[in-house]
């Protein structure tokens, strides 16, 4: 009779739940000279870039790169200098014993089933933002690292920056008293995708099935296949699941690593671009978070038309910007500034953009602590939620008028503000909001110790179904991991 393998295990029976049938792997503890072998899954742009940093750690070694275009592989290999295995199948590292950490940069779509299956295969991971594609499958990846005893860190490398460390620490001692309310910006200056009249054809180097994995099979009318799959709920999660999960990270961190927030609200559009693109070019959020409102602006637009630069916002671009009772911090990647109540400058925290995050996840992995993560999986899971929470109300929303925004919104303050900044902008860009209106999302009340949202009405009932998206077989998420 032959024998069945892992590999025949999962792609028969569905890698979802194959490898939680095998028996748990016995853990690896590696010494602290013993070198660690890496593979990189996802190698066309930010997994490119974190081989290159983890090459440089003293007794790590690059051993294999993963991707299902072909093309990308072979190029990514040459440029890598060679002197490493290049596998379509990403299933063929996993199976591997000489790996024993995985670096995760896929597209989102992929990074929970992924992670998962490297757990359940014995191997550490390094998962890249967002760690999740939805709410739900974010929970699994934390159980799956504590059923299998992983250490396993996300690519959110805020948390390693020395200035914003300095500074946590500062708070946290006190010196500026009470965080009275906190704010996220994501202010990049996009440009649209371009729209075909025809799906998209996948390149012919690209084993599609293995790319679009959980997803489902969807016509694609964009025109470059590869990075602009983020703007696609299909596969991505926006600008606010995209550059968005530095920042709710950096709030969640900051506002104590607690509970995720018990309301949101949304409003936002995709603007003067008139492309493929799903998911909104201007959004704003605002959560209820205990005692301290917490808002967050996505504006993907440039100033204008005819500028090449983006807006600001109280002179910030991306970042968070935190007033305290006794001073606002204004800051992000590479640190940042505390402010006084005259808004001048009083005290510098210099960062380094976390260029040790990486170097900070090998050291756990010698030490087998998770609590030497700078950015754990469940922390992350957590901060993640937010922009699934704000897109979850985005996409139960409807289309509203400027005034019935204004009227929507009521006598908040900040929302109103928000309103009249993103309004300017879309003025500047002659939008006809009356043609192509605001989307307004559905306030919505959220149970953080259920992870689930509160109430009994047809809506409620939809937001909860969007908390887990429906898996293309045999790429499942297991239920049980």
């Amino acid at each position: 009779m032959k024998k069945i393998t892992r590999r025949d295990l999962m792609k028969t029976t569905g890698m979802a739940g194959a490898a939680a049938l095998m028996s748990v792997p016995a853990l690896n503890v590696l010494g602290a000279n013993e070198e660690i072998r890496v593979a990189v899954c996802g190698v066309n742009g930010q997994g490119y870039a974190n081989a290159g940093t983890f090459r440089k750690i003293p007794g790590v070694k690059v051993i294999a790169f993963a991707d299902p275009d072909k093309a990308v592989l072979d190029k990514r290999i040459k440029d890598f200098g060679g002197g490493i295995d290049g596998h379509q199948d990403y299933r063929e590292v996993l199976d591997r014993k000489d790996v024993d950490a995985i670096v995760i940069a896929t597209p989102n779509h992929w990074h929970s089933l992924m992670t998962v299956q490297a757990c359940q295969a014995g191997k550490d991971v390094y998962v890249q933002k967002p760690v999740s594609h939805t709410m739900w499958e974010g929970g699994q990846l934390d159980k799956a690292r504590q059923k299998y005893g992983r250490i396993v860190q996300a690519g959110t490398q805020n948390r390693s920056d020395v200035g914003l460390r300095e500074f946590h620490q500062y708070v946290s001692e006190g010196n500026l008293g009470k965080l009275t309310k906190a704010y996220g910006l994501c202010y990049r200056c996009r440009k649209g995708i371009g729209k075909l009249s025809s799906p998209l054809k996948p390149p012919s180097t690209v084993d599609y099935n293995l790319w679009l994995g959980p997803a489902q099979d969807l016509p694609m009318y964009r025109k470059n296949f590869h990075y602009d799959w983020h703007w696609v709920w299909n596969t991505g999660n926006g600008d606010f699941g995209n550059q968005g999960p530095h920042e709710t990270d950096l709030l969640y961190w900051f506002l104590g690593n607690k509970t995720l927030p018990t309301s949101v609200n949304t409003f936002g559009g995709r603007f003067g671009w008139d492309d493929a693109g799903e998911t909104p070019n201007m959004q704003f959020a605002a959560f209820e978070w205990g005692d301290v409102p917490v808002f967050f602006e996505v504006r993907d637009m440039a100033v204008d038309p005819s500028k090449g630069y983006g807006p600001r916002f109280n002179g910030m671009e991306t970042g968070i910007i935190l007033e305290y009772e006794g001073g606002t911090f204004k800051g992000g990647r590479g640190g940042g500034w505390v402010y006084d109540k005259d808004n001048k400058k009083v005290k510098q925290f210099s960062g380094d953009g976390g260029g040790g995050h990486m170097a900070n996840f090998i050291g756990a992995m010698r030490s087998r602590k998770q609590e030497e993560l700078h950015a754990p999986v469940d922390q992350a899971h957590r901060s993640a939620s937010l922009f699934h929470l704000a897109n979850i109300s985005y996409n139960l929303g409807g289309n509203v008028s400027p005034e019935q925004l204004k009227e929507a919104m009521g006598e908040d303050k900040e929302c109103q503000a928000s309103i009249e900044r993103l309004g300017g902008q879309l003025a500047d860009w002659k939008i006809d909001l009356e043609k192509t209106p605001w989307t307004l999302g559905t306030p919505l009340k959220f149970n953080p110790e259920k992870m689930s949202f509160r109430g009994r009405t047809e809506l409620v009932k939809k937001a909860n179904s969007m908390i887990k998206r429906e898996y293309r077989k045999p790429f499942v998420v297991p239920d049980e991991v």
